[in-house]
């Protein structure tokens, strides 16, 4: 067997269930997960109609680079999205089953295995960032996105060194769990360090359509590209979803979008991985991404959310508004997992202890003495379990 598989840490969510194990919920309360960061949404009716209308394609093959309508239709996307111009549909798109099966394939194709070949990431940070540099041959480094630095990982405390021995940096704006998103400016000289240092940078954009003020989305690592000149987006490549963007989790769609010669290798590699993308899923995609009208109503939703929430929190909770994304990050008034022992016990209600979403770096866990909360319920359960929460803190 493959040792490197030995090195791999159990899911958050197995941590959660060992976690519980000698715990029994109470039976008069409906249960309410605020645990996993699945949309509840209901899919967009015209892309399930898209998707039931072509089950005949099912008799062919589908091609690994994507059909050129799914390809048009992202970069057309790309490009109303983040200002961009003259986005390749050839060689800069490429469609991939949603970003956590993509963004470990890619670790695998860019990785030059050697005894100091670094891939640095955000702490907390979504797990599959460490499985992939691990399985690839290559060590994690984890940068502390701590609440003095705005919850943005602290890049200052990278060494020269170790920019040299970097080969990936895993960037994830809007943040999970946090919902920090990285300025353009910060992301701008991250690109300067790619170019002087010759690193890739993969940024997981997958959040990038939850926020909450219209006319400030949270700009993206080709955006920024793009108003620096940077056209051919040399060592950089983005992930973008339909997941939450259009609560399609099902779906398993999303494509990676950048450096045209990056991606001509993850083309190589994903061509013996044997992984395209389902044609009437392709077909499916490319009416998801042309209609942003379903996407303007979900983020009003999660508004409504957040404001409703927050509102029954506020003085009994340490909890803010994040910059994006549909994630709280508060802090707990004891350890942050016997407040989630706590709330599943006696509330049956299930939020994510934040020490597994994190490691310890430079002397600490981010994590600790926090938890997420996904809002992803329908409001009126997110209400309850919020008023149930504050039940719970006064009983601590």
């Amino acid at each position: 067997m493959n040792p490197d598989l030995n090195r791999l840490q159990p899911y958050p969510f197995e941590k959660l269930r060992q976690l519980f194990a000698d715990l029994e919920p109470p039976v008069d309360r409906s249960p309410i997960a605020l645990s996993i960061g699945e949309p509840k949404h209901p899919s967009p009716k015209f892309v399930v109609q898209v998707l039931a209308e072509n089950l005949d394609k099912l008799a062919s093959y589908p091609l690994t680079r994507g059909i050129a309508e799914l390809r048009q239709s992202i970069a057309d996307w790309l490009t109303r999205r983040f200002q961009l111009q003259g986005v390749d549909v050839e060689q800069q798109i490429l469609p991939v089953n949603g970003t956590r099966e993509g963004l470990f394939a890619f670790a695998q194709a860019v990785i030059s295995r050697s005894p100091d070949a670094l891939v640095i990431s955000p702490n907390p940070f979504y797990q599959i960032y460490e499985g992939a540099t691990l399985l690839a041959g290559a060590q994690p480094m984890f940068i502390n996105c701590s609440e003095e630095n705005r919850f943005l990982p602290d890049f200052d405390r990278i060494t020269e060194t170790q920019w040299q021995q970097c080969q990936l940096l895993f960037l994830c704006s809007p943040g999970n769990p946090t919902g920090a998103v990285i300025p353009i400016e910060q992301l701008q000289y991250l690109i300067g360090l790619a170019r002087e240092h010759d690193f890739i940078i993969a940024s997981d954009e997958c959040y990038s359509e939850i926020y909450f003020d219209e006319s400030a989305p949270p700009p993206g690592l080709l955006q920024a590209c793009a108003a620096m000149g940077n056209h051919d987006y040399h060592n950089c490549v983005v992930f973008h979803s339909l997941s939450k963007r259009s609560n399609l989790p099902g779906l398993r769609s999303g494509f990676v979008a950048g450096d045209a010669d990056v991606l001509a290798k993850f083309l190589q590699y994903r061509t013996y991985h044997g992984c395209a993308m389902p044609p009437h899923h392709q077909l499916a995609s490319v009416a998801a991404w042309e209609d942003e009208s379903h996407v303007v109503q979900n983020r009003l939703r999660y508004r409504e959310k957040f404001e409703a929430v927050i509102d029954i929190l506020s003085g009994h909770l340490d909890v803010g508004m994040p910059d994006a994304s549909f994630y709280l990050w508060p802090k707990t008034p004891v350890s942050e997992t016997e407040f989630a022992r706590q709330l599943f016990a006696g509330e049956h209600v299930t939020v994510l202890p934040g020490s597994f979403l994190g490691r310890e770096a430079q002397g600490i866990n981010p994590g600790a003495n926090r938890i997420r909360m996904a809002l992803v319920a329908e409001l009126a359960q997110c209400v309850e379990a919020a008023e149930r929460i504050v039940h719970r803190l006064g009983k601590l």
